[in-house]
């Protein structure tokens, strides 16, 4: 039987929180949810699934600190396109330092795989000095790196271009990308909070797939049942919207992810890892029509 532990969820009411939550709790563990807005749909979920919702915030030690007793294992992720590189800094070092001051036995920090070699993308970067602080703590810890999730496809800043027959990304159309599966992601990290010692001090790349951008426009067409097409985005237009965006999207086409898929399946059997055709198969793609409905 698998110790049930307490664990303090940070970005609870996000994706990636939100999964991990989720996948927690299925596992019969307590999981204690932190965010800004128990008001929340987001939050009333984590309620209605067994999470107790608390109230607070990364760059307030204090309620981080008050949040932290009583559990045994902290999930700490930031969140840089909200706060900000510099901010997303501060926050996870304060949040980190309030989880050793509250003696939790177990951190386990969210970055993004390849953060450790010096991207100079600014928000792998601020997720760096994250891990570094974390690492120089003193205090059992691990890091879950993810690559880019394959539900950034229906995210609000592309699904507009599906439902138009068009998968639009600033990489060229032969470019392979790693991708990982948002449910794939809670199940790693129940899976470290499972496996405690055996993975103190122990960084993961975590990725399912990997696909170019017209592999992944022909795996959709047959997933939606209509012909989509693959269209490479100018890294100009990318950088008009964002230079951190666009130096990520230089550093994919010049060095990309680079976890290796074949390990992770073989060491984390107990992670389902999706294949891209697994999840576009299995996603409930009438979200097109409800936004086709209420454009």
């Amino acid at each position: 039987m698998t110790t049930k532990r307490n664990v303090l969820v940070t970005g609870a009411t996000g994706q990636q929180g939100g999964a991990v939550a989720h996948a927690l709790l299925s596992r019969g563990h307590r999981v204690k949810a932190l965010t800004r807005k128990p008001d929340s749909d987001a939050a009333r979920r984590l309620a209605s699934a067994g999470a107790d919702v608390v109230t607070g915030d990364l760059g307030d030690a204090a309620s981080v600190a008050e949040a932290a007793r009583g559990v045994d294992t902290v999930y700490l992720m930031g969140n840089s396109y909200e706060a900000g590189t510099e901010e997303e800094t501060r926050q996870g070092i304060i949040a980190a330092d309030a989880a050793k001051a509250a003696g939790v036995g177990h951190l386990i920090y969210s970055s993004v795989a390849d953060a450790n070699k010096e991207t100079g993308i600014p928000h792998f970067e601020s997720k760096n000095l994250v891990e570094k602080h974390v690492a120089g703590l003193g205090i059992p810890y691990t890091i879950s790196a993810p690559v880019a999730f394959m539900e950034n496809i229906v995210a609000p800043w592309s699904i507009g271009g599906l439902r138009q027959g068009t998968h639009a990304f600033a990489m060229p159309p032969k470019r392979v990308l790693q991708l990982i599966a948002l449910e794939d992601i809670g199940a790693f990290v129940a899976a470290l909070v499972e496996r405690r010692e055996q993975v103190f001090g122990k960084r993961f790349d975590i990725a399912g797939d990997e696909f170019s951008g017209e592999e992944q426009a022909k795996i959709l067409s047959q997933a939606i049942g209509r012909p989509i097409s693959y269209q490479e985005i100018p890294i100009a237009a990318a950088r008009q919207q964002s230079e951190d965006t666009a130096l990520m999207f230089e550093w994919f086409d010049r060095a990309g992810y680079d976890a290796d898929i074949a390990a992770l399946r073989r060491e984390f059997p107990e992670v389902r890892w999706h294949s891209f055709a697994d999840w576009a198969r299995e996603f409930d793609w009438s979200v097109l029509e409800r936004i086709s409905s209420a454009a």
